[in-house]
């Protein structure tokens, strides 16, 4: 009895020992750089020449995520198309932008630097791109019930893995032109759970993809900011933009619906006022 007791510690030291190896903590990432992919191999800072920008209203706009590598796929190229929609329709709302094209990523080369922007401002006929760069790292970990999970209850049971999900994206609008960095807008997320190791990969892959969505949430209403401040700046900043309008285009746009209440507002006050005199 002694014997049996001695091997079975033996065996449950043995079994707890497997868990570890089986669930050691680990990291993967899956990034795409807008610096990687501008300035390729670049031992020196870019030039800081001051540049001017030439824009004729209304701008022609494009938009794509910048090639990337890392893990995997978390993010494929039509959960890329979805997002750059939502991207897109932050950019409809300004009557300054003209039409927006969204770019595959598969246009963008590795690497390719402005050389490969050139081009695909030239194919796809846009003026400004709005490169999204993102940084998206898997921490994974096992907590303490997966010791359970493995020598005690099963499969579906005890959530034996944990994951923490952090993602970061980036908005670079640049000039096609002059390569000049227009501005940016970042977003991030934070994304943690757990789930057994049968279901691990999928709740693990949901999660990226809710990372991705929660960052082009926080992303969006800074991009907005930046958009109706890059307007009054060329406005004021004639030293570094040169605006001229194209042709037909008048800068006013038709009138929105603030400004149609405003006037409706005030021609029912001009006729209250003419009605008491």
């Amino acid at each position: 009895m002694r014997y049996l007791k001695i091997l079975l510690l033996m065996l449950a030291a043995a079994t707890l020992s497997s868990c570890a190896l089986w669930h050691n903590p680990n990291t993967r990432q899956h990034t795409g750089s807008v610096v990687d992919y501008l300035y390729p191999d670049a031992k020196t800072p870019p030039s800081l020449v001051p540049t001017v920008v030439k824009l004729r209203p209304p701008v022609k706009v494009g938009i794509a995520f910048v090639p990337g590598g890392g893990w995997g796929s978390s993010l494929p190229e039509a959960g890329k198309m979805k997002l750059l929609e939502r991207v897109r329709d932050s950019f409809t709302r300004h009557e300054y932008i003209g039409k927006i094209e969204i770019i595959p990523t598969q246009y963008l080369r590795a690497k390719g630097g402005f050389a490969n922007l050139e081009q695909v401002g030239r194919m796809f006929d846009v003026e400004v791109i709005a490169l999204l760069s993102y940084d998206q790292v898997q921490f994974s970990d096992s907590n303490a019930l997966s010791v359970l999970y493995w020598t005690i209850v099963g499969a579906y049971i005890i959530n034996g893995d944990q994951y923490d999900i952090q993602t970061m994206l980036d908005a670079s609008v640049f000039d096609v032109q002059s390569h000049k960095l227009l501005f940016r807008a970042p977003g991030t997320s934070r994304v943690k759970g757990s789930a057994t190791a049968a279901g691990f990969t999928e709740k693990a892959r949901a999660a990226q993809n809710q990372g991705y969505e929660r960052a082009v949430d926080e992303l969006i209403p800074q991009l907005q900011a930046q958009l109706d401040g890059f307007r009054e700046r060329i406005k004021n900043d004639t030293s570094n933009y040169q605006v001229e309008n194209k042709a037909g285009y008048k800068g006013g746009g038709s009138m929105g619906w603030i400004s149609l209440a405003l006037a409706a507002l005030l021609c029912g006050v001009a006729y209250a006022v003419r009605r008491r005199a």
